[in-house]
């Protein structure tokens, strides 16, 4: 595997509860509610608040992966990713759901509403990776233009390398098995995600409460 290829670095949003919280605080996610999952008490993954552009690339873009705090401001976008904006603004668009195995094998189309009304439910733990589907990944930036705008991305990059969005909403228990792909940053707008590194960067992801996620991929 290519060294740059090996960076997987989880950008964290600090989801601070408003006074008040509901529709605020949360987005009307609801998360912590029915189907949630328990946290590990310990995150061996190195977080950092501080980090210079030099010491990124020096001691985490091609050896470790590392949780980076505070280095943008995305409330704006935070607050046009509540579940009543979102549905407002997209509703009525058709997107792309995936099948939550290695590979997602399986595509189904149809409106951002009713999958949030229907479908963005807490998974169940006994059902298959090829039976979960949920909305990650195949984005149409055109229609999504007006929200992706707003979205501040990490400030770290890699030389060579150019920045891809991948925006997505899953509900609690889903996520993805363990698979591999080029470096990119992981930002979780509303829940909890927890991303794990074994060697080489394979890695599983598992969506703790009903998360809205976008990731920038450098590629």
């Amino acid at each position: 595997m290519a060294p740059a290829s090996r960076l997987l670095a989880l950008w964290a949003l600090a989801a601070v509860a408003l006074p008040g919280s509901g529709e605020e605080g949360d987005g009307g996610w609801r998360p912590g509610g029915p189907g949630a999952v328990a946290e590990e008490e310990r995150c061996t993954v190195e977080r950092r608040a501080d980090l210079t552009y030099a010491e990124f690339v020096q001691q985490y873009a091609f050896v470790r992966p590392v949780i980076l705090q505070g280095l943008t401001d995305n409330s704006r976008f935070r607050a046009l990713c509540s579940r009543e904006r979102l549905l407002a603004s997209f509703g009525d668009r058709v997107v792309r759901l995936s099948t939550a195995n290695t590979y997602s094998y399986q595509k189904v189309d149809l409106p951002f509403q009713e999958y949030v009304e229907q479908l963005l439910h807490p998974q169940d733990p006994t059902s298959l990776g090829n039976d979960t589907l949920y909305f990650f990944g195949d984005n149409n930036f055109t229609e999504w233009a007006s929200l992706f705008r707003h979205y501040s991305p990490p400030p770290f990059g890699l030389l060579g390398t150019a920045p891809a969005y991948s925006f997505g909403i899953a509900g609690a228990g889903s996520g993805v098995p363990f698979h591999w792909h080029g470096p990119g940053f992981s930002e979780v707008i509303y829940g909890r995600k927890v991303l794990y590194f074994p060697d080489r960067w394979w890695h599983a992801t598992l969506n703790l409460d009903t998360s809205v996620f976008i990731s920038t991929f450098l590629g």
